[in-house]
């Protein structure tokens, strides 16, 4: 009987995760598990298969791995790195069953072989898994499991230790890393399935594409990366243009080197009176409202902070929400339980309570209007009036609106004080989704004033009104 194959992918985080099982034994093994291990186990039972491992490719930095939570609930045994140096160790190792692999250990389950490479760069301890289903009567390998070292069309950054963790120095050491670690890939059979750790809307690269597989010959003709023959010109095509690390990551990065919590199923408190939901905020709680932005607009309970809850919303609660702080949702009591998990995934665990929208309306309601471009063009002749462009670094190189000031959404709320006093805060992005987030933090922060540009930096340039080009 050949191997069973299953492949999972968190649109909100962009991870691809999998299930290989030998249907001969009945055993199965997660590589590179998020923390809802439910899809793994149920898809495990279903199959007629039993989860006796785990494995990663290197310790995440954008997600809260499940590996130990398998290890729990499942009585995995864990395959992980002991390439990387002593700051980059697994450090929970005495909780679980483990063995530590490094390059050229061979493991198996069942009648299926893993092969380890250890592929640094992305991260020093990164390391890429080779199949071989000899269940099913093969002596030549099947695929890759990359992780964050090849993508389709992208590699994996290494500068997240540097800029998220802090790590001074080690971008361009794990860049080099990165260079020689593709030498290994070249090598490969080009018939060799890649199955790697994340797709298209990633941070831990800056050209993923939207394609789950691939294959290493189609990877050597087509992935830039793997064109570049000169070391230093790859260096400095590797480390420019990588978008901004979101302010979670360096948490990741500590929660799985030393062991994230087991999950908590406990019940949510149900808010039942406004006063409730207003000594939460007086004691600091942040106050999540996660309807469509356009509701929000409307009217809002003054204090909150708007993240619709679609494919950006783990993305961006990351960013803006601190590891220490209570979390009150504003969500209809059906949607809850996906909304704690979904902030689960990412060790925001602190979900106290949560208060239906109809209750929070009934306190101090705060609203915004939205305007078009021709309002806008009009509005920045008038010096009462300020544009803040809460854009990424590299939409904003290629181009922006005269008059604007550039404030990543993400570090908005730090930066509150370089804002001129006394404006109405015109808040501009390329679409008009995230300066949607950007206006309810202005509000939230006590700056009333605000409007948010419909259509955004895409509906300025559709109608050809001037922008401004970095030379």
């Amino acid at each position: 009987m050949y191997m069973l194959f299953r492949s999972f992918f968190d649109e909100q985080l962009a991870h691809m995760s999998y299930l290989v099982g030998c249907q001969r034994t009945g055993e199965a093994i997660v590589i590179d598990p998020g923390r809802n291990v439910d899809w793994y186990i149920d898809t495990a039972k279903k199959e007629g298969l039993q989860i006796v491992a785990a494995t990663e490719t290197h310790i995440h930095a954008d997600f809260v791995s499940g590996a130990k939570e398998l290890a729990k609930r499942c009585g995995a045994k864990l395959y992980l790195s002991d390439e990387g140096d002593a700051n980059w160790k697994y450090q929970y190792l005495d909780e679980v069953d483990y063995e530590l692999v490094k390059e050229g250990s061979v493991f198996t389950v069942g009648n299926v072989e893993f092969k380890v490479l250890h592929t640094p760069g992305h991260t020093p301890e990164h390391i890429s898994f080779i199949l071989t289903d000899k269940g099913g009567g093969s002596t030549e390998p099947m695929g890759i499991f990359t992780g964050d070292f090849v993508f389709v069309g992208d590699i994996g950054r290494p500068d997240l230790l540097e800029k998220a963790a802090g790590v001074a120095g080690t971008a361009d050491v794990g860049a080099r890393q990165m260079f020689q670690s593709l030498k290994k890939f070249k090598a490969l059979p080009d018939y060799l399935q890649v199955w790697p750790a994340h797709g298209a809307g990633s941070a831990c690269g800056k050209a993923l594409g939207a394609v789950p597989v691939s294959t290493v010959g189609y990877e050597k003709l087509n992935n830039w990366a793997l064109k570049i023959e000169d070391e230093e010109e790859f260096v400095k095509l590797l480390l420019t243009g990588q978008p901004e690390p979101p302010k979670y990551f360096a948490m990741m990065k500590k929660v799985n080197k030393i062991g994230p919590a087991y999950l908590n199923d406990e019940e949510v408190q149900a808010l039942q009176t406004i006063e409730q939901l207003n000594e939460y905020k007086a004691n600091g709680a942040f106050i999540l409202d996660i309807r469509p932005s356009q509701e929000f607009a409307k009217a809002h309970y003054a204090g909150a902070i708007n993240i619709p809850f679609n494919k950006s919303f783990t993305n961006w609660s990351g960013w803006l929400i601190n590891y220490d702080q209570d979390i009150v949702l504003i969500a209809n009591q059906e949607d809850v339980q996906t909304i704690r998990k979904a902030l689960a995934y990412i060790g925001l665990d602190r979900v106290v309570a949560y208060i239906e929208p109809s209750v929070a309306l009934s306190g101090e309601v705060e609203s915004y209007e939205e305007i078009d471009v021709h309002q806008l063009q009009q509005y920045l002749k008038d010096a009462r009036y300020h544009l803040v462009d809460v854009r990424n670094q590299a939409e904003w190189d290629e181009g922006y609106i005269e008059g604007a000031q550039h404030m990543m959404l993400g570090t908005l709320a730090d930066r509150l004080h370089e804002l001129p006093e006394g404006k109405t805060y015109i808040v501009q992005c390329r679409s008009g989704a995230r300066s949607a987030i950007g206006a309810s933090i202005l509000q939230a922060k006590g700056l009333k004033q605000v409007l948010n540009l419909k259509g955004g930096y895409l509906a300025w340039t559709r109608e050809k009104l001037p922008v401004v080009k970095q030379s």
